[in-house]
């Protein structure tokens, strides 16, 4: 009975299937023993993406942390403030900077001026922002996973007559096999997707945040959808265009975190050709258009066909805007010489020029204040050290008199 209800509801053929395709039409075209999409087939994706973040909390302790030591990531150590209990709250609740009324008022209640206010809540942030280490332990992460992915796609891919002709991922729609190694890709890169979805709160949040949420919104659904449809040719062709950049991405951030600028701007470099080629020629020229296009020689737009291709549509949007902040950064690149910092950094990291103006004036403050120290103290030794000559020869005169 809840098997019917399921199916009834969820798994409905119209919406899943192109007209006149049934599941069994699917089931029928792999009786040669081959696997065929089943939608429950998803249903282990929840426990590995479980999974994928115990073995993340194991790889980030055992093997990130050890490697950024040794690759030489240093944390800045920030002043830590005093407790103000009132002060405190203010900062939970807002931690954006203080308007002119919140100062006045806080003035009032903390019996502090205005400029130990904002030095309170300026040092108080910079207790929030997340270490090197920490963002290298992230970076790493994604990097092995995203390079294991795109090097066991290609492996999977590179003999099948889809990876060169695009127009074969139609041929015998829909009934086609599911190799084995192309069904394991498609469960790891789902389960990956939903474990980066459920540990987005404690990720270190960026500027394109919200963009990164639509990402993985849209990539599990496309990728459940595709699968369930026996869209999987086209499938695993978006999956591997996405992992091809990704895992240089992730090695010029851990670079950068390490201070080793020349790597991480060649790496950069790598990243943004290979960005532009595969998210801006290959993604929208090849993969949306047989989507699109070649499909109609298959069967008629459906309400499937048109959830498919918005979604794709929806990350090429999102491509673009990725495009527009690399090739800001290739900007800066050519003509600073050298990537000052992702244009997607870290919110909770990224230190505001005049914080660090200050800082940089105060450090200076107390470095002249030592030095003019050290100055007199060096003085003072040589004003004493010619006295006392001077006293030893008044003393022996006499005697060689």
């Amino acid at each position: 009975m809840v098997e019917e209800l399921v199916n009834q509801w969820i798994w409905r053929q119209d919406f899943w299937l192109p007209p006149g395709v049934t599941w069994k039409d699917i089931a029928d075209g792999t009786s040669d023993g081959g696997r065929h999409p089943v939608p429950r087939d998803l249903l282990i994706c929840l426990p590995l993406a479980l999974g994928f973040i115990a073995l993340r909390f194991v790889f980030e302790r055992v093997v990130a942390l050890p490697l950024s030591r040794w690759l030489g990531v240093r944390d800045r150590v920030w002043v830590h403030v005093t407790p103000v209990p009132k002060l405190e709250a203010f900062y939970l609740q807002k931690k954006k900077q203080p308007s002119q009324n919140d100062l006045v008022v806080l003035e009032k209640h903390c019996g502090l001026t205005q400029r130990q206010i904002q030095t309170w809540l300026r040092q108080r942030r910079n207790q929030d922002r997340p270490s090197n280490t920490r963002k290298f332990c992230e970076a790493s992460w994604r990097f092995v996973f995203y390079l294991i992915a795109f090097s066991a796609g290609l492996i999977s891919l590179i003999n099948t007559p889809w990876f060169w002709d695009h127009r074969e991922c139609w041929n015998g729609y829909p009934r086609q096999a599911v190799a084995e190694a192309q069904y394991w890709y498609y469960i790891m890169e789902l389960s990956f997707y939903l474990s980066l979805l459920l540990c987005v709160s404690v990720d270190i949040k960026r500027k394109d945040f919200k963009e990164q949420i639509i990402h993985h919104i849209a990539t599990i659904f496309l990728i459940a959808f595709s699968y369930c449809a026996n869209y999987v040719r086209v499938g695993t062709l978006v999956m591997l265009v996405h992992d091809s950049s990704d895992f240089l991405l992730e090695s010029a951030k851990m670079f950068n975190y390490a201070g080793w600028r020349k790597t991480c701007d060649a790496l950069f470099v790598i990243f943004a050709v290979v960005f532009l080629v595969t998210r801006l020629v290959v993604f929208p020229c090849r993969v949306i258009y047989t989507a699109v296009v070649d499909s109609l020689d298959v069967f008629l737009p459906y309400s499937g066909y048109y959830f498919l291709n918005g979604l794709l549509l929806v990350l090429q949007a999102l491509h673009i805007f990725w495009a527009w902040l690399i090739l800001r950064m290739v900007h800066k690149f050519v003509f600073l010489g050298k990537v000052e910092r992702d244009e997607r950094s870290d919110e909770e990291s990224e230190v505001d020029e005049d914080e660090v103006g200050e800082e940089e004036c105060s450090r200076e403050q107390k470095n002249g204040a030592f030095n003019s120290k050290l100055a007199s103290l060096a003085n003072n030794c040589v004003l004493n050290n010619l006295t006392n000559q001077r006293r030893k020869m008044n003393s022996r005169t006499p005697k060689a008199r």
